[in-house]
Parts: structure tokens; sequence; C-alpha cells
């Protein structure tokens, strides 16, 4: 059974910068399709961004250009850079593994922007 580790999260300023990490145990991440979502006081989960076992990388929404999903499989872990970071970026940061027949989630990590 894969298990999903997030870190990195904390209080930010706005225009500042943080890096999520998602640690994988139990599989290889090598195959399968990652992915981080978000979910903010209030509000619904929302896809952040996925990253595919091909090396594809989307992002949704109002991230494009600011965040930064990479992977590195040797180290079985996924990071989200996130950039020029907006009050409206605080949430609950949760990444999550697509093994094609089961989704897998992390516990979450808060990310608070605020000044």
């Amino acid at each position: 059974q894969v298990q999903l580790v997030e870190s990195g999260g904390g209080l930010v300023q706005p225009g500042g910068s943080l890096r999520l990490s998602c640690a994988a145990s139990g599989r290889s991440i090598r195959l399968y399709l990652m992915g981080w979502y978000r979910q903010g006081p209030g509000k619904q989960r929302e896809l952040v961004g996925t990253s595919t076992s091909t090396g594809n990388i989307n992002y949704v929404g109002s991230v494009k250009g600011r965040f930064t999903i990479s992977r590195d499989n040797a180290k079985n872990t996924v990071y989200l850079q996130m950039n020029s970071l907006k009050p409206e970026d605080t949430a609950v940061y949760y990444c999550y593994i697509n093994t094609g027949t089961t989704i897998i989630w992390g516990q979450g990590t808060q990310v608070t922007v605020s000044s």
C-alpha cells in the first residue's frame, strides 16, 4: 500500500515562496500519475496540477506561471515549488497518486500567505 507524506508548508508573506514535498513509500512513483490539490477555507478542493509518468506536467487556473511541479523518482518524491504567493493561495495542499486502480491521498500540509 502506498503512503504519501507532505511537508514544507507554513506561513509566508505575499510574494514569497515555498516548496512542498510529497514523499511516497510502499511503491515506486515512477509509473504513476501524481498531482496536487488544495482546499482553501470555505472552498471546495481544487486541482493545482499533475505530473504523469511520461513527464507531462499540467497546471490549472491561477497557479500557471507561478507554481512548478517536479518529481524525483530516485527519491520517490514529488515537489510543488510555489513562487509569487498570494493570500488566495492560502489552503491545505494535498498530494495524490493515481495507480490506475486506486487514488491515494496524503494528509495535507497547511500553507498560509499573509503579511
